[in-house]
């Protein structure tokens, strides 16, 4: 993400990888507060944040705010406080979980000492599977397939915590389908904001936070990745595979904040139960045909409307990317 190789060393190249990359700043505001320039720079990233996060919660205390914390742990390179580093007794990724739980704690302490915990809503989330060629700088996938980089379970399925004492039941699991282009509806929702008038990915599932068990706001998801190629599609518990090449961990991994190796793998079509075999270990097309015909269809009418490289489509509904002037 920055001119660092992974011993530490500064790439000056442009012509070696991350050569060309920019020395990774700190904004505030519209100024820059500090450079990241070495890996010891970056070991305060985490608890910088989480001043910074629990500072403006204080400020803002009076009136609705919304804060979004995006940490830059526990994805690689690895940066981890004097306070933390060694604390865990496992391993400096286990060190870097730690400081992110203990930065959680923080957040929800302030609101607490605030008295704006029962009126807060909290969501813990990430953005993709662990990097798992990074072995011990890296999580773990817990039996889905694959990881980070791919349209497999273990690539985009990720954990959701939310919290909103009195409105959301405690100690509740939902299995239901969601993803976080949702959490923008349902804010919107909570908070009575207007969506706007041209059509969005996400949907409100705050039927799912209140703990209807028989809600399903969300029945289809199209698994899209690189630039616009339609890799699988899903309804309900069926996942139907797209023939595609993907990037697979299968080699032995790396250590000590070094990659292990990759290889590039494909896929043909394949049906997964994901209420069975969420691991997508078993292609079961051949007991369920009726499945796959009607897969095959949602498959197609994703690519008429948002299109796919994969099969060379252009989308009817294919909006201009937005840009700065």
């Amino acid at each position: 993400m920055w001119p660092v190789d992974f011993s530490g060393a500064p790439v000056t190249d442009p012509k070696q990888n991350k050569g060309w990359y920019p020395v990774l700043p700190l904004i505030e505001g519209n100024t820059v507060a500090k450079e990241i320039r070495t890996l010891t720079d970056q070991d305060s990233l985490t608890s910088l944040y989480t001043e910074k996060a629990v500072d403006f919660i204080r400020r803002n205390r009076k009136k609705p705010f919304f804060l979004y914390l995006p940490h830059s742990m526990v994805h690689i390179p690895l940066g981890v406080s004097e306070k933390f580093r060694g604390k865990s007794g496992w391993s400096m990724y286990a060190d870097v979980v730690q400081e992110v739980d203990w930065s959680v704690g923080q957040i929800l302490a302030t609101l607490k000492e605030l008295k704006l915990d029962d009126n807060t809503i909290v969501v813990f989330t990430s953005d993709n599977g662990p990097w798992q060629n990074f072995g011990d700088h890296a999580g773990s996938a817990a039996g889905l397939r694959e990881a980070k980089g791919s349209s497999f379970e273990g690539g985009v399925r990720v954990p959701c915590i939310v919290r909103w004492p009195g409105n959301i039941p405690a100690v509740n699991v939902c299995n239901r389908l969601a993803t976080t282009m949702d959490l923008f509806p349902t804010l919107a929702e909570i908070c009575g904001g207007k969506l706007p008038s041209h059509p969005i990915d996400g949907v409100t599932i705050r039927s799912l936070w209140n703990g209807d068990q028989e809600a399903e706001p969300r029945k289809t998801f199209y698994y899209y990745y690189q630039r616009n190629s339609l890799e699988a599609v899903r309804d309900r518990r069926w996942k139907l595979v797209l023939p595609h090449k993907f990037v697979s961990y299968a080699p032995l991994p790396g250590n000590g904040g070094f990659p292990g190796s990759t290889v590039t793998d494909s896929t043909g079509l394949a049906l997964y139960d994901l209420y069975r075999d969420p691991g997508e270990r078993y292609d079961v097309q051949a007991l369920y045909p009726e499945v796959v015909k009607n897969l095959l269809q949602t498959a197609e009418e994703a690519r008429n409307d948002l299109g796919d490289d994969l099969t060379k489509r252009t989308g009817s509904g294919v909006r201009p990317s937005g840009q700065l002037k």
